[in-house]
């Protein structure tokens, strides 16, 4: 940017700055996100200064350009309690199939506890399990056959091996 452009956007910028961002204020109401707008807006003006400064009224463009970043912004904090909800919604647990069962996997070691649950409550093949958990099929399998083997015995049953 040359200097004699630079010193016109300074100059604009200081003229309008105030002007823009109590125009930007009175949308949203809220003076940092005001004021925050507001300067997006003269970021944007400035990486299209070279053709808004020949515009007649340059300070007409970035007010535009605020007003409209202000309106966007209003849409989306209206709809931001759906996003978040929709965000962080979590189904309701599976009842547990047993409570001796349920109690049971809690007391198994976490990586034990994430197999079993990923393999026999979510159905999950050990490839994914595997690539889940960041470790090898075998140790997956692993996993499995000393959970099931923790699993019967505080259960009193025999282990079964059906992992594949």
């Amino acid at each position: 940017m040359r200097a004699s452009d630079r010193r016109e956007y300074e100059a604009l910028f200081r003229a309008s700055f105030t002007s823009v961002a109590r125009t930007v204020f009175l949308i949203v109401r809220d003076r940092a996100v005001a004021e925050e707008l507001t300067q997006d807006a003269f970021l944007k003006l400035l990486g299209r200064w070279s053709t808004v400064s020949a515009y007649e009224r340059p300070e007409a463009w970035v007010r535009k350009v605020a007003v409209r970043m202000a309106l966007r912004h209003l849409s989306r904090e209206r709809s931001r309690p759906l996003r978040e909800m929709r965000a962080y919604a979590v189904p309701a647990p599976p009842a547990d199939p047993d409570p001796d069962v349920a109690a049971a996997v809690r007391q198994l070691a976490p990586m034990q506890r994430a197999a079993v649950v990923l393999h026999y409550f979510e159905d999950r093949p050990v490839a994914e399990i595997a690539e889940v958990l960041r470790v090898s099929e075998s140790t997956v399998k692993q996993h499995l056959y000393r959970a099931r083997a923790r699993l019967a015995q505080a259960l009193g049953e025999e282990v079964a091996s059906d992992v594949g």
